[in-house]
């Protein structure tokens, strides 16, 4: 049964259980909002983290669970709404980042770098 504190977090856990389906769908939204998004750096670094085979399980649980929020359709305040749209989105990523800054590398940043220079092309793992 579900506590209060996690209503609406169990879409969110089951896919950053499916990585495969994961990436495609966080490469999807990333590409049709970069430009809206403030964050949209710390948010690939994340992913790169988060997708290390170096990074601790544990922090990679954590940042998988806060890109798969940012990926689902919906969430507490819909993305639609300008300004406050993507709020709890930088609020989860926020708060997952300060958990697990220290894991979060020179190359994870760089990584992201390179893909918003690119304009976020195909990535690897992605089809």
């Amino acid at each position: 049964m579900a506590s209060e504190h996690s209503v609406g977090f169990e879409p969110a856990d089951r896919l950053a259980q499916d990585r495969e389906s994961l990436r495609k769908q966080f490469w999807r939204k990333l590409k049709r909002l970069a430009v809206k998004l403030p964050f949209a750096e710390d948010l690939l670094a994340a992913y790169y983290c988060a997708f290390d085979r170096q990074t601790p399980r544990h922090v990679q649980a954590a940042l998988l669970g806060a890109i798969a929020y940012f990926v689902l359709p919906f969430d507490f305040i819909p993305d639609m709404l300008p300004v406050l749209g993507f709020t709890d989105d930088a609020a989860v990523l926020a708060t997952a980042l300060r958990m697990v800054a220290s894991h979060i590398t020179p190359e994870h940043r760089e990584a992201a770098r390179a893909a918003m220079a690119r304009g976020l092309g195909k990535e690897e793992g992605e089809t």
